[in-house]
């Protein structure tokens, strides 16, 4: 009696550590479940896979968390073609600068709410898609609109001596001593009807207040060269940007540039203004 107990209670131990373990050995198909097959071959356990959960019919599916492509604080050419794609969709009045500020996040962020997205100020993969599908490819003048872009090569007559190098063809501006350049600044032109000069010339008159009678503006930090024509800080240029144009003299609208170029230049310097 006691060994007929002892072999019940060994038997339901071994069922219910198989059922704790989750798996059972299964004889291979076409075979026993003795200790051979037909054909005197060993059977051996199959190891059962355990399947992939899957979530429950009522989960909520998310897509993947787009990839951020930029953000506030970061800088370069990429950025300025965002900001120019921004300016064409009028999410954008300012620059392109190239710097991802404050105006440009806000930018960002009026886009996607106006879109239905998430709105984060962040230029990430689907946003972008979303711009680049309701902009164009900018072009140069698209990408430097408020100024900013690289100066071309100097021209060989600013080589030497102190030198205003103005070229027309990149719209800068190069303050040269001996061959080397001090500092560069954006710059911008007469219109149709009222070209800026080309050739050399020289500073002939500064004048740190002037206001213009013939055309009732004001010109500060004025550096006259030919005629009526000067290199001189514009409100207009500074707001507008190449939106506008000047009646002939060389337009610059960053303040802080043209306050230190005014006080280095002296009456006599050498101006050379290209295309």
């Amino acid at each position: 009696m006691r060994s007929r107990r002892h072999t019940t209670a060994a038997a339901l131990a071994a069922a219910l550590l198989a059922t704790l373990c989750g798996c059972t050995v299964q004889p291979l198909p076409g075979t026993s479940t003795g200790t051979g097959t037909p054909d005197n071959k060993p059977t051996y356990p199959v190891h059962l896979q355990l399947p992939t959960p899957t979530p429950p019919s009522n989960a909520a599916v998310t897509p993947d968390t787009p990839r951020t492509l930029w953000s506030p604080g970061d800088t370069g050419p990429d950025v300025r073609a965002l900001q120019a794609r921004l300016r064409q969709t009028e999410w954008l009045y300012d620059g392109p600068t190239g710097t991802y500020d404050d105006l440009t996040a806000r930018a960002v962020s009026g886009f996607q709410g106006k879109r239905g997205l998430p709105r984060t100020g962040v230029m990430d993969t689907v946003t972008w898609q979303r711009l680049v599908n309701m902009s164009r490819e900018p072009g140069t003048w698209d990408l430097y609109l408020m100024g900013g872009q690289p100066p071309g090569p100097p021209d060989p007559r600013c080589l030497t001596g102190r030198v205003l190098c103005i070229d027309k063809a990149s719209r800068t501006l190069r303050w040269m001593i001996d061959g080397r350049t001090v500092s560069t600044m954006a710059v911008r032109f007469g219109a149709t009807g009222t070209p800026t000069r080309e050739g050399v010339f020289h500073v002939y008159w500064k004048s740190r207040h002037h206001w213009s009678t013939l055309y009732d503006s004001s010109m500060p930090y004025a550096m006259f060269f030919s005629g009526g024509q000067a290199v001189h800080y514009s409100y207009d240029f500074a707001a507008r940007g190449y939106a506008g144009g000047s009646h002939g003299c060389v337009n610059v609208r960053d303040e802080t540039a043209i306050t230190a170029l005014y006080g280095q230049v002296r009456d006599g310097d050498k101006v050379v203004v290209h295309g």
